[in-house]
């Protein structure tokens, strides 16, 4: 319960917390371009040697703001509707917001996306939720140079995600296991879920 309840507000926390780091991002930006505009002074253009700092300024500024957005679509749950989602670009997204995690890890991941495999939920906002719980749970398992295998694919009706790792042949992640598996029967997910596989299959849009 305690946890459960802490939990709880991680997802306040984090909102805010996001809002106030975007808050001086886009301050930095505006600062920039007022900066850029004081640099053309009498030519109407920034001096070549500026521009090539300017320009990677920008970029790093996207880059941050795109991390944070991201990880707000994958960590902040905001309650979905039902209605599609697509799992080929979601599964995307997932790889590179836990990108970091695996190259600590020594992870060597090798990744097989059909594209455009659409699927149908309940609850669209927990389609983040099941592709982190399923990578977290291999990249742990597979900790310290081991391998991990993303799929998605379509078949028939249904869309699969499967992700296999070479970790220890018994379950070292019980709880992850057992909140995936409810999540799953709560939204008619098949659930396959034992040491070095998940495999979850979505009913296909």
């Amino acid at each position: 319960m305690v946890g459960a309840a802490r939990y709880g507000v991680v997802a306040t926390l984090m909102d805010s917390l996001l809002h106030d780091v975007r808050n001086p991002l886009n301050a930095l930006a505006i600062h920039l371009e007022v900066l850029s505009e004081k640099l053309k002074a009498e030519t109407g253009q920034v001096p070549a040697s500026q521009e090539k700092n300017l320009k990677a300024m920008r970029e790093q500024i996207q880059r941050v703001d795109g991390i944070l957005r991201q990880f707000s679509e994958f960590i902040v749950h905001r309650p979905g509707t039902p209605g599609e989602a697509d799992l080929s670009e979601a599964a995307t997204r997932a790889l590179g917001v836990l990108a970091h995690e695996g190259r600590k890890r020594r992870v060597q991941v090798q990744v097989a996306v059909e594209a455009g495999v659409r699927v149908r939920l309940a609850d669209t906002s927990e389609l983040g939720f099941f592709l982190t719980q399923a990578l977290l749970r291999a990249f742990r398992r597979a900790d310290g140079g081991g391998a991990v295998r993303v799929r998605v694919r379509a078949e028939g009706d249904s869309a699969v995600l499967e992700v296999e790792d070479t970790g220890a042949p018994v379950e070292s992640q019980p709880d992850v296991v057992a909140a995936l598996e409810l999540r799953c029967a709560q939204l008619g997910v098949e659930a396959l879920l034992r040491a070095g596989q998940c495999r979850l299959v979505f009913p296909r849009a």
